[in-house]
């Protein structure tokens, strides 16, 4: 799992904050998606610098952010995979598919791995339904997923990674 640092980076809002001058908090959720799309995740510092910006209490960013699961307050790997659990998926044997990824990453559901590659998430639904059991990693839609093919995928994307590193 990634450990986050005791000292919480600052970012700079300045060109996002920008595109939102005069905004009132009907702009919250969508500064948010802005800041979130910028870092990969709402990290403290930021979700502060939104709230003065807008000039809102800190908690009610917190309550609009932590209210909808698009958010995450945590970084994610390079490669972020999303299994889905919805009921097309579960019956076609997403759960088995599940622990397949949990046992070849050893990582739970929200954690990311030690070195920063892979993180997990497990979703409701990802719209794939004829493609049951779909797992998603970084925006790439993998359909009927067997979980005996765990293995061989993760490694193609570590190879991606690989091939990137000694370009």
């Amino acid at each position: 799992m990634v450990e986050q640092s005791t000292i919480e980076q600052n970012f700079d809002l300045t060109e996002i904050l920008g595109r939102y001058k005069g905004a009132s908090r009907d702009a919250l959720i969508p500064l948010l998606q802005d800041v979130q799309d910028l870092i990969g995740y709402l990290p403290k510092s930021a979700v502060t610098q939104v709230a003065n910006f807008l000039n809102l209490p800190t908690s009610k960013v917190y309550g609009v952010a932590t209210f909808y699961n698009q958010f995450r307050f945590d970084p994610v790997g390079k490669f972020h995979i999303q299994i889905c659990r919805g009921t097309a998926c579960h019956v076609k044997g997403s759960a088995r598919v599940l622990e397949a990824l949990q046992r070849e990453l050893n990582i739970k559901p929200g954690q990311t791995t030690r070195d920063g590659v892979f993180s997990l998430e497990v979703v409701s639904c990802i719209g794939a339904c004829g493609l049951a059991p779909a797992v998603c990693i970084s925006g790439k839609v993998h359909a009927r997923v067997n979980p005996d093919e765990i293995k061989s995928l993760l490694k193609q994307y570590k190879e991606q990674k690989s091939a990137e590193v000694t370009v």
